[in-house]
């Protein structure tokens, strides 16, 4: 009987145990050194380590800020305005894609409320490689920036 248990605690932990607790580390560094008797009662206890890691998991999952996707956002509007979730989902994926459009012309784009989206270029100009410090031209690019509306800012 003394074999299994040291068979038992022998065997090594996944990755996603070793993030376990420092009591379930103790628990299982003492179910090495013990007798039978109490290598079974590390092992009730042991697993109830288990259990309350699983629940701390899933409770920094639901405490974590949800990402609100062009999904969600179709499903929502479908749901308030009693249409159906398809139609939803072309009406922003045509937005979306009316959006991209004015801002390859070059176009400003206001929305009230959230924010202002446009292009800036940016000049080429000269920088330095961080490893080796030597410089480096760096291209002239275009990119998406986004203003924040004093509305958007306010309600945050």
């Amino acid at each position: 009987m003394a074999k299994t248990a040291t068979k038992v605690s022998s065997k090594k932990a996944p990755a996603k145990k070793a993030a376990a607790p420092k009591a379930a580390a103790k628990a299982t560094s003492k179910a090495a050194k013990a007798p039978a008797k109490t290598a079974k009662k590390a092992a009730a206890s042991k697993t109830s380590a288990k259990a309350s890691v699983k629940k701390t998991a899933k409770a920094s999952a639901a405490s974590a800020s949800p990402i609100l996707t062009l999904r969600n956002i179709a499903d929502r509007l479908s749901e308030m305005h009693e249409v159906p979730k398809r139609q939803a989902n072309e009406m922003l994926n045509q937005v979306v894609e009316m959006i991209a459009k004015s801002l390859k012309k070059g176009d400003k784009i206001r929305l009230s409320g959230l924010g202002i989206l446009q292009v800036r270029k940016r000049a080429a100009r000269m920088g330095r490689n961080p490893q080796t410090g030597e410089p480096v031209k760096i291209k002239a690019s275009k990119k998406i920036a986004f203003r924040a509306a004093k509305e958007l800012k306010e309600s945050i």
